[in-house]
Protein backbone atom coordinates (compact mmCIF):
# COMPACT_ATOMS: atom_id res chain seq x y z
CA UNK A 1 0.00 0.00 0.00
CA UNK A 2 3.05 2.24 0.77
CA UNK A 3 4.95 1.74 -2.65
CA UNK A 4 1.17 2.33 -4.44
CA UNK A 5 0.72 5.71 -2.16
CA UNK A 6 4.80 7.08 -3.11
CA UNK A 7 4.11 6.02 -7.60
CA UNK A 8 0.33 7.67 -7.07
CA UNK A 9 2.21 10.46 -5.51
CA UNK A 10 5.63 10.30 -7.93
CA UNK A 11 2.67 10.51 -10.83
CA UNK A 12 0.76 13.61 -9.93
CA UNK A 13 4.57 15.27 -9.19
CA UNK A 14 5.51 14.63 -12.44
CA UNK A 15 2.30 15.39 -14.10
CA UNK A 16 2.65 19.16 -12.81
CA UNK A 17 5.71 19.44 -13.77
CA UNK A 18 7.58 19.73 -11.29
CA UNK A 19 10.74 17.22 -11.45
CA UNK A 20 11.63 14.79 -8.75
CA UNK A 21 14.98 15.82 -7.32
CA UNK A 22 17.82 13.81 -8.23
CA UNK A 23 15.77 11.81 -10.87
CA UNK A 24 17.02 12.15 -14.92
CA UNK A 25 15.37 12.18 -17.75
CA UNK A 26 17.97 10.33 -19.63
CA UNK A 27 20.72 8.40 -18.93
CA UNK A 28 23.25 10.75 -19.88
CA UNK A 29 25.66 12.47 -17.26
CA UNK A 30 25.03 16.16 -16.46
CA UNK A 31 26.67 18.88 -14.91
CA UNK A 32 24.67 21.72 -12.75
CA UNK A 33 24.16 25.07 -15.15
CA UNK A 34 26.57 26.43 -12.63
CA UNK A 35 29.20 24.36 -14.16
CA UNK A 36 29.17 25.60 -17.12
CA UNK A 37 31.28 26.86 -19.94
CA UNK A 38 33.45 30.54 -19.01
CA UNK A 39 33.42 29.62 -15.27
CA UNK A 40 35.51 30.90 -12.45
CA UNK A 41 36.50 27.85 -10.10
CA UNK A 42 37.56 29.15 -6.79
CA UNK A 43 41.68 29.00 -5.99
CA UNK A 44 43.65 27.36 -3.72
CA UNK A 45 41.04 24.94 -2.00
CA UNK A 46 39.15 21.66 -2.80
CA UNK A 47 37.54 22.32 -6.13
CA UNK A 48 34.43 20.70 -6.28
CA UNK A 49 33.03 19.35 -9.42
CA UNK A 50 29.01 17.44 -9.22
CA UNK A 51 26.40 16.19 -11.15
CA UNK A 52 23.61 13.63 -12.28
CA UNK A 53 23.95 10.19 -14.18
CA UNK A 54 22.74 6.83 -14.45
CA UNK A 55 22.44 5.33 -10.94
CA UNK A 56 25.26 3.25 -9.28
CA UNK A 57 27.52 4.04 -11.99
CA UNK A 58 31.23 5.00 -12.07
CA UNK A 59 32.05 8.58 -13.77
CA UNK A 60 35.43 9.85 -14.43
CA UNK A 61 35.83 13.84 -13.75
CA UNK A 62 39.31 15.36 -15.69
CA UNK A 63 40.81 18.77 -15.53
CA UNK A 64 43.69 20.49 -15.93
CA UNK A 65 46.56 17.24 -15.17
CA UNK A 66 44.00 15.59 -12.47
CA UNK A 67 41.50 12.98 -12.68
CA UNK A 68 39.42 10.97 -10.42
CA UNK A 69 36.58 8.53 -10.33
CA UNK A 70 33.32 9.49 -8.71
CA UNK A 71 30.21 7.19 -8.28
CA UNK A 72 26.43 7.53 -8.74
CA UNK A 73 24.11 7.14 -5.81
CA UNK A 74 20.70 5.00 -6.07
CA UNK A 75 19.11 8.59 -6.89
CA UNK A 76 22.09 9.18 -9.26
CA UNK A 77 24.17 11.85 -7.99
CA UNK A 78 27.89 11.88 -7.79
CA UNK A 79 30.35 14.40 -6.45
CA UNK A 80 34.02 14.62 -6.67
CA UNK A 81 36.67 16.76 -5.21
CA UNK A 82 39.66 17.51 -6.80
CA UNK A 83 43.11 19.28 -5.72
CA UNK A 84 43.22 22.99 -4.86
CA UNK A 85 44.92 24.85 -7.53
CA UNK A 86 46.64 27.83 -8.25
CA UNK A 87 45.12 31.02 -10.40
CA UNK A 88 45.51 30.11 -14.49
CA UNK A 89 44.01 28.49 -17.21
CA UNK A 90 41.63 29.01 -19.67
CA UNK A 91 40.66 24.86 -19.29
CA UNK A 92 38.57 21.90 -20.14
CA UNK A 93 36.62 20.28 -17.18
CA UNK A 94 35.40 16.55 -18.98
CA UNK A 95 32.90 13.98 -17.54
CA UNK A 96 33.37 10.96 -18.72
CA UNK A 97 30.81 8.27 -18.15
CA UNK A 98 30.16 4.43 -18.24
CA UNK A 99 28.55 2.47 -21.10
CA UNK A 100 26.48 4.57 -23.44
CA UNK A 101 26.49 7.67 -21.12
CA UNK A 102 29.29 9.31 -23.28
CA UNK A 103 31.41 11.93 -22.31
CA UNK A 104 30.48 15.87 -21.23
CA UNK A 105 32.90 18.75 -21.99
CA UNK A 106 32.72 22.08 -20.52
CA UNK A 107 35.45 24.88 -21.41
CA UNK A 108 37.17 27.59 -21.24
CA UNK A 109 37.02 27.77 -17.65
CA UNK A 110 39.48 30.28 -15.23
CA UNK A 111 40.75 29.04 -11.88
CA UNK A 112 40.43 32.17 -9.75
CA UNK A 113 38.44 34.08 -6.99
CA UNK A 114 34.61 33.97 -7.13
CA UNK A 115 32.44 35.86 -5.20
CA UNK A 116 28.44 35.94 -4.37
CA UNK A 117 26.89 39.25 -4.44
CA UNK A 118 22.79 39.44 -3.26
CA UNK A 119 20.95 41.59 -1.95
CA UNK A 120 17.91 43.83 -3.19
CA UNK A 121 17.58 46.46 -5.37
CA UNK A 122 21.07 48.01 -4.65
CA UNK A 123 22.98 44.93 -5.35
CA UNK A 124 20.51 44.44 -8.32
CA UNK A 125 20.88 47.58 -9.92
CA UNK A 126 22.91 47.85 -13.25
CA UNK A 127 25.59 49.46 -15.25
CA UNK A 128 22.53 50.62 -17.44
CA UNK A 129 20.83 51.44 -14.09
CA UNK A 130 16.82 51.60 -13.65
CA UNK A 131 15.66 53.79 -16.46
CA UNK A 132 11.53 53.00 -15.71
CA UNK A 133 12.47 54.38 -12.36
CA UNK A 134 14.82 57.57 -13.17
CA UNK A 135 17.22 56.02 -11.63
CA UNK A 136 20.80 56.01 -13.89
CA UNK A 137 24.25 54.90 -13.40
CA UNK A 138 26.93 57.87 -12.89
CA UNK A 139 28.51 57.75 -15.81
CA UNK A 140 26.84 54.66 -17.06
CA UNK A 141 27.72 55.13 -20.87
CA UNK A 142 30.77 55.29 -20.40
CA UNK A 143 31.23 52.27 -17.88
CA UNK A 144 29.39 50.28 -20.15
CA UNK A 145 31.62 50.83 -22.90
CA UNK A 146 34.68 49.97 -21.16
CA UNK A 147 33.40 46.81 -19.59
CA UNK A 148 35.06 44.55 -21.41
CA UNK A 149 37.00 41.96 -19.23
CA UNK A 150 38.52 38.70 -20.17
CA UNK A 151 39.54 37.29 -16.89
CA UNK A 152 36.30 39.03 -15.54
CA UNK A 153 33.45 36.27 -15.76
CA UNK A 154 29.45 37.14 -14.72
CA UNK A 155 26.89 34.36 -13.80
CA UNK A 156 23.77 36.52 -13.73
CA UNK A 157 20.86 34.67 -11.97
CA UNK A 158 17.53 35.94 -12.49
CA UNK A 159 14.60 36.43 -9.43
CA UNK A 160 13.08 33.57 -8.44
CA UNK A 161 11.62 31.92 -5.50
CA UNK A 162 10.54 28.30 -4.58
CA UNK A 163 8.60 26.56 -1.88
CA UNK A 164 11.42 24.40 -1.39
CA UNK A 165 15.37 24.14 -1.86
CA UNK A 166 16.52 23.59 -5.90
CA UNK A 167 19.14 22.05 -7.04
CA UNK A 168 20.19 23.59 -10.08
CA UNK A 169 19.60 26.73 -11.82
CA UNK A 170 18.98 27.85 -15.30
CA UNK A 171 21.52 30.96 -16.24
CA UNK A 172 25.00 29.63 -17.31
CA UNK A 173 27.93 31.82 -16.84
CA UNK A 174 29.45 34.83 -19.47
CA UNK A 175 32.46 36.23 -20.19
CA UNK A 176 32.70 39.78 -19.33
CA UNK A 177 31.93 42.28 -21.76
CA UNK A 178 29.50 45.36 -22.67
CA UNK A 179 26.30 43.48 -23.54
CA UNK A 180 26.42 40.74 -20.79
CA UNK A 181 27.74 43.95 -18.57
CA UNK A 182 24.90 46.27 -18.78
CA UNK A 183 22.48 44.39 -17.04
CA UNK A 184 25.07 42.93 -14.13
CA UNK A 185 24.87 44.34 -10.60
CA UNK A 186 26.62 47.38 -10.96
CA UNK A 187 28.31 47.25 -7.35
CA UNK A 188 29.68 43.41 -7.92
CA UNK A 189 31.07 44.71 -11.01
CA UNK A 190 32.94 47.38 -9.63
CA UNK A 191 34.37 45.59 -7.10
CA UNK A 192 34.97 42.31 -9.30
CA UNK A 193 36.94 44.68 -11.78
CA UNK A 194 38.87 46.18 -8.66
CA UNK A 195 39.91 42.83 -7.16
CA UNK A 196 40.98 41.18 -10.53
CA UNK A 197 42.95 44.39 -11.29
CA UNK A 198 44.47 44.68 -7.79
CA UNK A 199 45.09 41.04 -6.75
CA UNK A 200 46.10 40.00 -10.71
CA UNK A 201 43.58 37.54 -10.99
CA UNK A 202 40.72 35.85 -12.56
CA UNK A 203 37.28 36.66 -10.76
CA UNK A 204 34.33 35.02 -10.97
CA UNK A 205 31.24 37.11 -10.05
CA UNK A 206 27.90 35.56 -9.42
CA UNK A 207 25.13 38.49 -9.07
CA UNK A 208 21.76 36.44 -7.51
CA UNK A 209 19.89 39.90 -5.98
CA UNK A 210 15.96 40.59 -6.01
CA UNK A 211 14.78 44.48 -5.67
CA UNK A 212 12.20 44.84 -2.43
CA UNK A 213 13.63 41.55 -0.74
CA UNK A 214 13.69 41.14 3.04
CA UNK A 215 16.51 39.65 4.75
CA UNK A 216 14.71 36.88 5.81
CA UNK A 217 13.51 35.81 2.68
CA UNK A 218 17.27 34.92 2.02
CA UNK A 219 16.99 32.55 4.76
CA UNK A 220 17.01 29.24 4.67
CA UNK A 221 14.69 27.41 6.36
CA UNK A 222 16.79 26.06 8.93
CA UNK A 223 17.68 29.19 9.26
CA UNK A 224 14.13 30.67 10.17
CA UNK A 225 13.92 27.99 12.42
CA UNK A 226 17.32 28.09 14.03
CA UNK A 227 16.27 30.59 16.65
CA UNK A 228 13.70 32.43 18.28
CA UNK A 229 15.25 35.41 17.62
CA UNK A 230 13.99 35.15 13.66
CA UNK A 231 10.10 34.49 14.55
CA UNK A 232 9.14 38.54 14.57
CA UNK A 233 9.96 38.36 11.10
CA UNK A 234 7.75 35.78 10.35
CA UNK A 235 4.84 37.99 12.71
CA UNK A 236 5.35 40.69 10.10
CA UNK A 237 5.28 38.69 7.17
CA UNK A 238 2.27 36.98 8.63
CA UNK A 239 0.74 40.79 8.56
CA UNK A 240 2.08 41.43 5.05
CA UNK A 241 0.62 38.38 3.53
CA UNK A 242 -3.35 39.36 5.10
CA UNK A 243 -3.04 41.95 2.42
CA UNK A 244 -2.38 40.18 -0.65
CA UNK A 245 -5.92 39.53 -1.78
CA UNK A 246 -6.85 43.02 -1.49
CA UNK A 247 -3.87 44.05 -3.93
CA UNK A 248 -5.86 43.73 -7.02
CA UNK A 249 -8.06 46.25 -5.11
CA UNK A 250 -5.76 48.57 -4.21
CA UNK A 251 -4.07 48.53 -7.53
CA UNK A 252 -7.41 49.24 -9.14
CA UNK A 253 -7.97 52.33 -6.91
CA UNK A 254 -4.33 53.44 -7.24
CA UNK A 255 -5.09 53.25 -10.83
CA UNK A 256 -8.31 55.46 -10.47
CA UNK A 257 -6.80 58.36 -8.62
CA UNK A 258 -3.61 58.36 -10.99
CA UNK A 259 -6.39 58.61 -13.91
CA UNK A 260 -8.18 61.39 -12.26
CA UNK A 261 -4.94 63.15 -11.12
CA UNK A 262 -3.73 63.72 -14.92
CA UNK A 263 -7.92 64.34 -15.99
CA UNK A 264 -7.27 67.60 -13.52
CA UNK A 265 -3.97 68.12 -14.80
CA UNK A 266 -2.29 67.65 -11.25
CA UNK A 267 1.13 65.58 -10.44
CA UNK A 268 0.14 62.02 -9.79
CA UNK A 269 -0.14 61.19 -5.84
CA UNK A 270 2.25 59.44 -4.32
CA UNK A 271 1.59 55.75 -3.63
CA UNK A 272 2.98 53.41 -1.05
CA UNK A 273 5.10 50.87 -2.56
CA UNK A 274 4.33 46.84 -2.21
CA UNK A 275 6.31 44.38 -2.48
CA UNK A 276 6.37 41.36 -4.54
CA UNK A 277 4.59 38.44 -2.69
CA UNK A 278 6.45 36.14 -4.16
CA UNK A 279 9.74 37.69 -3.22
CA UNK A 280 8.82 37.63 0.32
CA UNK A 281 7.86 34.38 0.59
CA UNK A 282 9.72 32.96 3.50
CA UNK A 283 12.85 31.14 1.93
CA UNK A 284 11.58 31.33 -1.27
CA UNK A 285 14.15 33.48 -3.12
CA UNK A 286 17.04 31.70 -0.91
CA UNK A 287 15.37 28.30 -2.08
CA UNK A 288 15.57 29.52 -5.83
CA UNK A 289 19.05 31.58 -5.74
CA UNK A 290 21.18 30.76 -3.67
CA UNK A 291 20.65 26.61 -2.58
CA UNK A 292 21.18 25.29 -5.77
CA UNK A 293 24.84 27.15 -5.35
CA UNK A 294 25.75 25.65 -2.13
CA UNK A 295 28.01 23.17 -3.46
CA UNK A 296 29.88 25.95 -5.64
CA UNK A 297 33.49 27.09 -3.42
CA UNK A 298 33.77 30.73 -3.00
CA UNK A 299 36.17 33.04 -2.09
CA UNK A 300 33.41 35.34 0.03
CA UNK A 301 30.32 37.20 0.01
CA UNK A 302 28.89 40.99 -1.21
CA UNK A 303 25.60 41.96 0.67
CA UNK A 304 23.90 45.13 -0.15
CA UNK A 305 20.27 45.26 1.45
CA UNK A 306 18.33 46.69 4.56
CA UNK A 307 16.15 48.97 2.93
CA UNK A 308 12.99 46.72 2.86
CA UNK A 309 13.42 45.98 6.76
CA UNK A 310 13.15 50.08 7.38
CA UNK A 311 9.51 49.42 8.33
CA UNK A 312 8.93 50.39 12.49
CA UNK A 313 7.70 46.68 12.62
CA UNK A 314 10.83 45.03 11.23
CA UNK A 315 14.09 47.38 12.06
CA UNK A 316 14.16 47.02 15.53
CA UNK A 317 15.10 42.92 14.52
CA UNK A 318 17.11 43.28 12.00
CA UNK A 319 20.44 42.79 13.61
CA UNK A 320 18.98 39.50 14.96
CA UNK A 321 17.73 38.75 11.16
CA UNK A 322 21.32 40.10 9.66
CA UNK A 323 23.44 37.92 11.81
CA UNK A 324 21.05 34.86 11.84
CA UNK A 325 21.89 35.04 7.88
CA UNK A 326 25.62 35.29 7.91
CA UNK A 327 25.68 32.25 10.12
CA UNK A 328 23.04 30.33 8.35
CA UNK A 329 25.29 31.28 4.88
CA UNK A 330 28.30 29.98 6.33
CA UNK A 331 26.68 26.79 7.77
CA UNK A 332 24.76 26.29 3.89
CA UNK A 333 28.10 26.82 2.24
CA UNK A 334 30.23 24.35 4.96
CA UNK A 335 33.19 26.40 3.87
CA UNK A 336 34.31 28.06 6.93
CA UNK A 337 33.54 31.54 8.26
CA UNK A 338 33.65 32.48 4.37
CA UNK A 339 34.23 36.73 4.45
CA UNK A 340 30.85 38.27 4.54
CA UNK A 341 31.31 42.49 2.82
CA UNK A 342 28.33 44.22 3.14
CA UNK A 343 27.60 47.79 2.16
CA UNK A 344 25.37 50.09 4.96
CA UNK A 345 21.96 51.70 3.61
CA UNK A 346 22.48 54.93 2.44
CA UNK A 347 21.36 58.09 3.23
CA UNK A 348 17.25 58.39 1.93
CA UNK A 349 13.92 60.65 3.11
CA UNK A 350 12.08 57.52 4.62
CA UNK A 351 12.21 57.88 8.51
CA UNK A 352 14.28 57.05 11.52
CA UNK A 353 14.03 53.42 10.88
CA UNK A 354 16.67 53.91 8.29
CA UNK A 355 18.83 54.76 11.50
CA UNK A 356 18.03 51.60 13.18
CA UNK A 357 18.99 49.24 10.29
CA UNK A 358 22.20 51.04 9.98
CA UNK A 359 22.96 50.44 13.38
CA UNK A 360 22.08 46.78 13.59
CA UNK A 361 24.74 46.62 10.49
CA UNK A 362 27.08 48.25 12.51
CA UNK A 363 27.06 45.88 15.11
CA UNK A 364 26.95 43.29 13.10
CA UNK A 365 30.83 43.85 12.76
CA UNK A 366 31.25 41.94 15.82
CA UNK A 367 31.07 38.73 13.79
CA UNK A 368 34.44 37.30 13.04
CA UNK A 369 35.40 37.78 9.25
CA UNK A 370 33.02 40.82 8.12
CA UNK A 371 33.38 44.33 7.40
CA UNK A 372 31.46 46.91 5.82
CA UNK A 373 31.25 50.33 3.51
CA UNK A 374 29.75 52.96 4.80
CA UNK A 375 27.57 54.52 2.12
CA UNK A 376 26.18 57.92 3.57
CA UNK A 377 28.14 60.24 1.65
CA UNK A 378 26.76 58.92 -1.87
CA UNK A 379 23.06 58.43 -0.84
CA UNK A 380 20.68 61.06 -2.25
CA UNK A 381 17.29 62.11 -0.46
CA UNK A 382 14.78 61.41 -2.94
CA UNK A 383 16.49 58.39 -4.72
CA UNK A 384 16.70 55.17 -2.99
CA UNK A 385 18.71 54.07 -5.62
CA UNK A 386 21.97 56.20 -5.47
CA UNK A 387 23.55 56.70 -8.62
CA UNK A 388 27.18 55.88 -7.36
CA UNK A 389 28.04 52.97 -7.12
CA UNK A 390 31.37 52.56 -8.17
CA UNK A 391 32.24 54.39 -4.51
CA UNK A 392 30.46 51.42 -2.88
CA UNK A 393 32.11 48.50 -5.09
CA UNK A 394 35.61 50.42 -4.43
CA UNK A 395 35.00 50.85 -0.34
CA UNK A 396 33.73 46.57 -0.81
CA UNK A 397 37.06 45.99 -2.93
CA UNK A 398 39.12 47.78 0.43
CA UNK A 399 37.29 45.56 2.98
CA UNK A 400 38.19 42.45 0.76
CA UNK A 401 41.58 43.14 0.15
CA UNK A 402 41.94 43.80 3.70
CA UNK A 403 39.80 40.68 5.66
CA UNK A 404 40.16 38.04 2.59
CA UNK A 405 43.49 39.13 1.08
CA UNK A 406 45.47 40.08 4.06
CA UNK A 407 46.86 43.47 3.05
CA UNK A 408 47.57 46.67 5.52
CA UNK A 409 45.01 48.63 3.73
CA UNK A 410 42.60 51.05 5.26
CA UNK A 411 39.17 49.97 4.70
CA UNK A 412 37.15 50.97 7.08
CA UNK A 413 35.65 54.63 8.24
CA UNK A 414 35.42 55.48 11.89
CA UNK A 415 33.62 53.35 13.95
CA UNK A 416 31.81 54.31 17.56
CA UNK A 417 34.00 52.25 20.25
CA UNK A 418 32.81 53.89 23.55
CA UNK A 419 31.28 57.32 25.21
CA UNK A 420 32.32 58.42 28.15
CA UNK A 421 30.53 61.60 30.31
CA UNK A 422 32.35 64.59 31.30
CA UNK A 423 30.64 67.43 32.66
CA UNK A 424 27.85 68.51 30.52
CA UNK A 425 29.21 66.93 27.41
CA UNK A 426 29.97 62.98 26.12
CA UNK A 427 33.25 62.02 24.22
CA UNK A 428 33.08 59.77 21.81
CA UNK A 429 35.55 57.54 20.93
CA UNK A 430 36.07 55.69 17.41
CA UNK A 431 38.33 52.81 16.16
CA UNK A 432 39.84 53.54 12.45
CA UNK A 433 40.00 57.59 13.15
CA UNK A 434 43.42 58.26 12.43
CA UNK A 435 43.27 61.88 11.19
CA UNK A 436 39.81 62.36 12.15
CA UNK A 437 38.43 65.47 10.19
CA UNK A 438 35.16 67.14 8.50
CA UNK A 439 36.46 67.24 4.96
CA UNK A 440 36.54 70.92 5.45
CA UNK A 441 33.23 71.68 7.07
CA UNK A 442 31.86 71.60 10.41
CA UNK A 443 30.64 68.46 12.58
CA UNK A 444 26.76 67.66 12.16
CA UNK A 445 24.51 64.32 12.77
CA UNK A 446 25.50 64.34 16.45
CA UNK A 447 22.23 64.51 19.26
CA UNK A 448 22.35 63.98 22.81
CA UNK A 449 19.96 62.16 25.27
CA UNK A 450 19.13 62.48 29.27
CA UNK A 451 17.86 59.41 31.07
CA UNK A 452 14.73 59.92 28.99
CA UNK A 453 16.18 59.07 25.91
CA UNK A 454 14.67 61.88 24.22
CA UNK A 455 17.42 63.03 21.66
CA UNK A 456 18.25 66.60 20.72
CA UNK A 457 20.57 67.89 17.96
CA UNK A 458 23.78 68.77 19.57
CA UNK A 459 26.69 70.93 19.43
CA UNK A 460 30.37 68.77 18.56
CA UNK A 461 33.94 69.46 17.94
CA UNK A 462 36.73 67.02 17.20
CA UNK A 463 39.49 66.38 19.70
CA UNK A 464 42.40 64.28 18.35
CA UNK A 465 40.56 61.13 17.67
CA UNK A 466 37.50 61.92 19.65
CA UNK A 467 34.38 64.25 19.35
CA UNK A 468 33.04 66.18 22.16
CA UNK A 469 29.41 66.06 22.29
CA UNK A 470 26.90 68.78 24.30
CA UNK A 471 23.54 70.52 24.07
CA UNK A 472 22.30 73.25 26.55
CA UNK A 473 18.91 71.35 26.42
CA UNK A 474 20.64 68.57 27.81
CA UNK A 475 23.20 69.69 31.04
CA UNK A 476 23.55 65.78 31.93
CA UNK A 477 23.86 63.95 29.10
CA UNK A 478 23.32 60.12 29.32
CA UNK A 479 23.33 58.79 25.78
CA UNK A 480 25.14 60.28 21.93
CA UNK A 481 23.85 59.02 18.31
CA UNK A 482 24.84 60.43 14.88
CA UNK A 483 23.63 60.26 12.05
CA UNK A 484 20.48 58.68 12.83
CA UNK A 485 17.79 60.02 10.91
CA UNK A 486 17.40 58.95 7.15
CA UNK A 487 18.59 61.69 5.53
CA UNK A 488 22.18 61.97 7.39
CA UNK A 489 24.81 64.64 7.26
CA UNK A 490 28.22 62.74 6.84
CA UNK A 491 30.66 64.86 8.22
CA UNK A 492 33.40 62.52 9.90
CA UNK A 493 36.18 61.08 7.74
CA UNK A 494 39.34 59.56 8.46
CA UNK A 495 42.48 60.13 6.58
CA UNK A 496 41.92 57.25 4.47
CA UNK A 497 38.66 60.02 3.24
CA UNK A 498 36.66 57.02 4.84
CA UNK A 499 33.29 58.14 6.58
CA UNK A 500 31.88 57.11 9.68
CA UNK A 501 28.90 54.83 10.17
CA UNK A 502 25.81 55.85 12.26
CA UNK A 503 25.73 54.73 15.76
CA UNK A 504 24.18 55.04 19.05
CA UNK A 505 25.09 54.10 22.63
CA UNK A 506 22.12 53.83 23.73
Amino acid sequence: MKNKVLRSYATVILAAGIPLLGAQASSEIRLPHALSDHAVLQRGVPIHIWGWATPDTQVVVALHDQKIDAHADRLGKWSAWLQPESAGGPYTLTVTGAGTEGKLSVTDLLIGDVWLASGQSNMEMPLEGFPASNAPLKDGAAEIKSASHPRIRLLHIYAKSSDYPMNDISETWTECNPDTAKNFSAVAYFFGREISERENVPVGLIDAAWGGVPVDSFHSLDGLTASSAVLPALAGRAQFEKALADYPAIYAAEKREDDAAKAAGKPAPRHDWHPDGSSWLPSGPYNAMIAPLTGYSLKGFLWYQGESDTSTARAPHYFDLFSALIFDWRRQFAQGDLPFLYAQISSFNDGEGWGVVRDAQRRALALRGTAMAVTLDVGEAENVHPADKQTVGARLALAARHIAYGEGVAYQGPLFREATTQPGAMRVWFDHAEGLNTHGGKVEGFEVAGPDHRFVPAEAAIEGATVVVKSSQVPEPKYVRYDWQGIAPPSLYNSAGLPASTFTSE
